[in-house]
């Protein structure tokens, strides 16, 4: 057994591979960049660059800001704050459950 790196717990697997599967929907060149920002010495960009999708999504009137702004900056803060984490799980379970195609899975969205 590695001591050096816990073994990751199950939850995070769950999260990590819902989240892979949401990053493989976006077009390649941005991949990139997510992959970059997700990396742990990235905090210090991570952290500033979630905080200002958040405020910018205030203003998704615009047209270069908007709502999509916002779930995305959570989730970049969500890599460094255990709270914002646990919503998000939450999200990608839900995502997962009611809205497959979302992450490029098969199935249909449950109504109701």
């Amino acid at each position: 057994m590695d001591y050096d790196h816990p073994a990751p717990e199950p939850h995070s697997q769950h999260r990590e591979r819902r989240l892979a599967l949401l990053i493989r929907r976006l077009p390649h060149r941005v991949q990139g960049i997510v992959h970059w920002l997700r990396r742990p010495s990235a905090r210090w960009v991570r952290i500033p660059a979630g905080i200002l999708l958040i405020l910018g999504s205030v203003l998704f009137i615009l047209p270069v800001f908007g709502l999509w702004m916002l779930p995305f900056g959570l989730i970049l803060l969500a890599e460094d704050v255990a709270p914002l984490r646990r919503l998000t799980d939450r999200w990608l379970h839900w995502i997962e459950h009611r809205r497959p195609h979302w992450m490029g899975l098969p199935g249909t969205a449950r109504r109701g």
